[in-house]
């Protein structure tokens, strides 16, 4: 959302909003741990989207690599996307049969904002891996999927 004069917001479109989040996934993110891109460049809707997450130093987590799919409806922004994990994790707010990220358990789905991006979701997953609750839990071996 971007402010005009007077005070007055303009709400930037989905797919320019896309557009956005996809130049910055390309060019990557903070320290390299947590990275997303598109799924299907020629998806004109930009709907599907792969994220990848390098689990958090000092965790059971530390050095294992997550895959996740992050399905962008019509929707969005305004309202999250669907973020399942491809990759088998054991963490408190993911489904275990199924590994999608059940929003009621997952405060950046249950409380979103339009101003949220995937960006923002892959970077609190990285800390909920490293919270209390999950960061000594028994994890599947590495390499299996969903």
């Amino acid at each position: 959302m971007t402010m005009g004069s007077g005070g007055s917001s303009i709400v930037v479109p989905r797919n320019f909003r896309l557009l956005e989040e996809l130049e910055r996934g390309e060019k990557g993110i903070g320290d390299g741990t947590v990275s997303y891109g598109i799924d299907d460049g020629d998806d004109i809707y930009m709907r599907s989207w792969t994220g990848t997450i390098i689990g958090p130093h000092n965790s059971v987590h530390e050095n294992r690599i997550y895959q996740l799919k992050l399905f962008c409806d019509k929707d969005y922004p305004d309202k999250p996307p669907s973020v399942r994990f491809h990759s088998r994790i054991n963490i408190t707010c993911v489904n275990h049969e199924t590994g999608v990220v059940e929003p009621k358990k997952f405060g950046i789905l249950a409380k979103w904002q339009r101003g949220y991006t995937m960006e923002d979701i892959l970077v609190q997953l990285k800390k909920e891996m490293a919270a209390p609750p999950n960061r000594k839990l028994v994890q599947p071996p590495e390499g299996t999927f969903f």
